[in-house]
Order: structure tokens, then C-alpha cells, then sequence
């Protein structure tokens, strides 16, 4: 080290080497772009309602938040949509585009956090939803965890979260490891995403596991469960009725959800076709559910041996 080196750039370097180490482009962790679990212990959203939502992969998480993003902002709510999914899906259909995510921005400054403006990675959507992708590493060298973590630093850093009334987390899959479960520690309720089968159940009661280990240290509560991709809900009621959870909505599997995904935009923006109406009518009562507030839940979730003799038919 130089002696005569100002004690600020040492600082600097020693942050940056840090935040490298910890992204795994160091040269350390599990390979080129290896990023690892690097979270957040808090976030003050001041008075934004903080939602996170889960569900089995390829259930329509994404799809349901973004909708739920407009049907906030068409209450007149200024909404905050952030994507935690690797492969920065989450919020395409508001922006029309892949937007840059923070993994990607960050690393374009060499990991110096405060090089950063806000339009580098917040891009405003459809109906003014504002969008935050946080993206992750290549495939197979980490745990996108981290940058959830990053994410909400920078939102912090910025100021964001004291001009929202409602954030949205869209969280990857199944909750499995710690880094994908961060924005519970973040959320006043967490819902799940389920379609009436044995799979979306069966994830579903891992999900609630997770929500209420969180719940014993953190201030997230479940919220309830939104019934999507299917036409009846007996199974996901039944469930439920079992453990003490709610249904707060019924997305009806309808190939306008299908087509919407494919034109690149929302329900919102599909016209008024009587069933596309229904549907939007039902995301904008699931908003105002949520915004008005839904009681805590005590829900307690079955051992995996017990759900699986418990779902399905005699």
C-alpha cells in the first residue's frame, strides 16, 4: 500500500474487493459470474405495503404480480415491482423489453454502488408501475440470493421505497435456501400462488413452512393464497380448510392469460372482452383486499409425507 494513498481510495478499493469477493469476480466462490448469499438485515419502506410472492416454478407468479402492479396503480397507488428471478422475467410484460438488472449495472461500475443513477435500473411500465430487475448469475455458478440483497440496498441508497405506496417482491420458485427467502424479511405479507393440483399444493406447503420460520423473527405474515391456471379450487380449499389458510383470489385459466404473455403486455391492455374483464376485475378486488389489509394467518403446515397422502382423490 502507498503511504501517501488518500485513506478515502483505500476505503474504496477495500469496498469494491469485497463486494467482487462476495459477487464471485474475484476469481473466488463457484466460477466466472458466481454470485453469492449477501443479504440485507432490514428495510425501512416507510409507509409502502411491502407484498412477496411465491409459488412453484412456472405457476405464473410473474404474471399474477404484474398485474396486481397495474391493478394497484389503477387505485392510484404508486407501485414498485421488483423481478428476483435470474432470468429477469418478471416485469416484461409492463416494460415491453428485458431491462438491464442491477447484476448487470453494478458490474457495468465496477461494483461502485454509488456511481449509480436511479434510471440506470428502475424503468417505468405500464400505468407508471415502476420496474426493478434484480437479475442473478449464469446459470449453474451461484446464488441469485445476493443480489436480492443489493437490490434493496440500492433502493434504500436512492430513496426509492419513500415515494411508493406498494412494493411487490416476484421471488423464484420454491423457497429453498436463504438468499431466495430474503425478501421475507422485508414483506408485511407474503402469498401464494397456486393452481389446483397436487405439485402447486405440495410446494405450497414448503412455502408456508418458510413463511412461518420467518415469521418468528421477522414481521411477514401470510396473506393467503391466489387460486391461478384453473378452473375449480376444491383441492387448493380443502388444503386450507386443513391448515388455516385463505383463498384471496381466483385467477380462471383463460387463454387471454396465454396471449397476453405472447403480445408482451398485461390483462390490462387486452381490451374488453367480457372474460378479460372478469379477470381484471378480480385483480383489482384482490388489490384493494390487500391494501385494506388481510388478518394475520396461523396457518401450520403438514410434514411432506402428510401432504402427500393428504392431496388427491379417494
Amino acid at each position: 500500500m502507498n503511504l501517501f494513498t488518500h485513506p478515502r481510495t483505500i476505503m474504496d478499493e477495500a469496498r469494491t474487493a469485497r463486494l467482487k469477493q462476495a459477487a464471485g469476480l474475484d476469481g473466488t466462490g463457484d466460477g466466472d459470474g458466481s454470485v453469492q448469499v449477501h443479504l440485507e438485515t432490514e428495510m425501512d419502506a416507510g409507509k409502502a405495503k411491502v407484498f412477496a410472492i411465491y409459488g412453484k416454478g412456472g405457476i405464473g407468479k410473474s404474471t399474477t404480480s404484474s398485474n396486481l402492479s397495474v391493478a394497484f396503480s389503477k387505485l392510484g397507488k404508486r407501485v414498485l415491482q421488483i423481478g428476483c428471478d435470474p432470468k429477469h422475467d418478471s416485469t416484461f410484460t409492463l416494460t415491453k423489453s428485458l431491462i438491464p438488472t442491477v447484476i448487470d449495472v453494478l458490474e457495468g461500475v465496477d461494483f461502485h454502488p454509488e456511481e449509480l443513477r436511479t434510471e440506470d435500473f428502475v424503468f417505468e411500465g405500464y400505468n407508471g408501475v415502476q420496474c426493478v430487475e434484480a437479475g442473478g448469475p449464469p446459470a449453474g455458478t451461484g446464488c441469485g440470493g445476493y443480489v436480492v440483497g443489493q437490490t434493496v440496498k440500492l433502493l434504500k441508497e436512492h430513496h426509492l421505497l419513500e415515494d411508493t405506496d406498494v412494493v411487490i417482491f416476484d421471488v423464484l420458485g420454491d423457497v429453498v435456501c436463504g438468499g431466495f427467502a430474503s425478501p421475507l424479511q422485508h414483506a408485511e405479507r407474503a402469498v401464494v400462488v397456486a393452481a389446483n393440483d397436487f405439485d402447486s399444493i405440495f410446494a405450497m406447503n414448503r412455502i408456508v413452512a418458510a413463511i412461518k420460520a420467518k415469521s418468528k423473527n421477522y414481521d411477514v405474515r401470510l396473506g393467503g393464497v391466489i387460486a391461478n391456471r384453473s378452473r375449480n379450487t376444491d383441492q387448493i380449499d380443502r388444503y386450507n380448510e386443513a391448515i388455516g389458510l385463505e383463498r384471496l383470489a381466483h385467477i380462471v385459466d383463460s387463454d387471454a392469460v396465454r396471449r397476453s404473455r405472447l403480445k408482451k403486455c398485461t390483462l390490462f391492455e387486452m381490451g374488453d372482452d367480457p372474460e378479460i374483464v372478469q379477470i381484471q376485475q378480480e385483480y383489482l378486488q384482490l388489490a384493494e383486499q390487500l391494501w385494506s389489509g388481510t388478518r394475520e394467518l396461523n396457518a401450520n403446515p403438514m410434514k411432506d409425507r402428510e401432504i402427500f397422502d393428504f392431496l388427491g382423490f379417494e
